[in-house]
């Protein structure tokens, strides 16, 4: 693949999603990446479903794809080793194991060259009191802040659909990544040491949530699909029993949607003429476009909101998505030809660089797919090295 990052090796040592996504995120962009994976069984993404009839991830084949797989035991001394020469081949190191771990292993940042960018995620960070912790998303998500700011007031907290912090942190890990190239190459500086801790991404999209507990005492809570401070806000039921998506918050909105509506006169009423009325009133103002909604099918209220320049988005399900011109003519869906899966679109690189054609994706590798190719052209170690080191499982 070529890119912005042609040149830069990328060694992957993670599993499941998060270092594994922010070496894939440097790999979109043209790095070269290799990943690390357990012998006989490989990243536990392998493992997740949903699965093709033949048994194959789905998972796998998205999160997996443009990098090649390397079998090394890193519990075994020997497969230590062969790691710690292959790290010292990359300019980035990607781990997320436990705090400590690497080190145990003789594969921490003080035994790789100053060159190396070494990013280390985890759940709650590289040092302070729970370093140690096991976690996954979910802790990221809820040790963040986020969950409980997640559904409906009169409810419990709900976790958002996707492993948010997973992908958060890779992509603030990424960033990181290229800012510490950056400085190594066009500063003449060495390399650096990256701590991402999962809740930290969390914490760091709260908004306005620690400043207004720390000035106003205020403690945030659920506020569901509405915002307190924004009315008309909402996701309204439509006639196909979908969710149409308006935000109508400012007094220009607000009066366009009206219009759309055929109730040009709300905004003469004193409960609806400014914005903090309407956010007074949320109730009331919701339910009259939930009312206009309810009678109509959410193609017809987006087509009737598009043409009166209000802001508006039907909730996609993944087969709306497949559908949708403007994602079609942008091409945000590429073909990866996986040779398990099969053929098969997702979601393509992103984001993009104007006038440059996009790599599609190499399918994801199967395990231990490039091990001799990899040992073999960057450590050197010829065939019967290899058959040895597979004989007795360190490969």
């Amino acid at each position: 693949m070529t890119g912005p990052l042609t040149g830069v090796r990328v060694v992957d040592l993670g599993t499941r999603i998060a270092a594994p996504f922010c070496a894939g995120l440097l790999g979109e962009q043209g790095a070269e990446v290799i990943k690390v994976e357990q012998p006989g069984r490989g990243d536990f993404m392998r493992e997740i479903g949903p699965f093709t009839p033949e048994g194959h991830s789905l998972f796998w084949a998205v999160e997996g794809r443009s990098r090649r797989s390397v079998t090394i035991d890193l519990r075994h001394p020997e497969g230590q080793d062969l790691a710690r020469r292959l790290c010292a081949t990359a300019d980035v190191v990607v781990e997320n194991f436990r705090p400590g771990t690497l080190e145990r292993w003789g594969l921490g940042p003080d035994r790789l060259p100053p060159r190396v960018v070494t990013v280390r995620i985890s759940t709650f960070g590289q040092d302070g009191p729970y370093a140690t912790r096991p976690g996954l998303d979910r802790m990221g998500i809820a040790y963040g802040g986020l969950m409980h700011l997640t559904g409906y007031p009169d409810r419990p907290p709900v976790r958002v659909g996707v492993t948010i912090s997973d992908y958060l942190t890779g992509v603030f890990a990424a960033q990181a990544a290229v800012a510490a190239l950056y400085a190594r190459d066009a500063r003449g500086g060495s390399g650096a040491v990256i701590d991402a801790a999962l809740y930290g991404s969390v914490l760091r999209v709260l908004e306005w949530t620690l400043a207004a507990y720390d000035r106003l005492g205020l403690v945030r809570q659920r506020e569901g699909n509405r915002l307190a401070t924004s009315a008309p806000l909402d996701n309204y039921p439509t006639a196909d029993g979908r969710y149409v998506c308006i935000v109508a918050g400012s007094d220009a909105n607000f009066a366009r949607l009206c219009s759309v509506m055929g109730r040009p006169e709300l905004t003469e009423d004193p409960r609806f003429a400014r914005l903090a009325d309407r956010a007074a009133h949320a109730d009331e103002i919701n339910a009259i476009v939930a009312a206009w909604t309810a009678t109509r099918s959410a193609a017809e209220v987006e087509a009737a909101c598009v043409a009166g320049d209000v802001p508006v988005a039907v909730a996609y399900t993944a087969a709306d998505i497949f559908a949708d011109p403007h994602i079609a003519a942008r091409g945000d869906l590429v073909t990866v030809d996986d040779p398990d899966v099969g053929p098969h679109r997702q979601q393509a690189p992103y984001p993009r660089f104007v006038g440059t054609a996009a790599n599609p994706p190499r399918p994801a590798p199967r395990l231990g797919e490039h091990t001799d190719e990899v040992l073999g052209g960057l450590l050197g170690l010829d065939a019967a090295q290899l058959a040895d080191l597979r004989a007795r499982g360190v490969v």
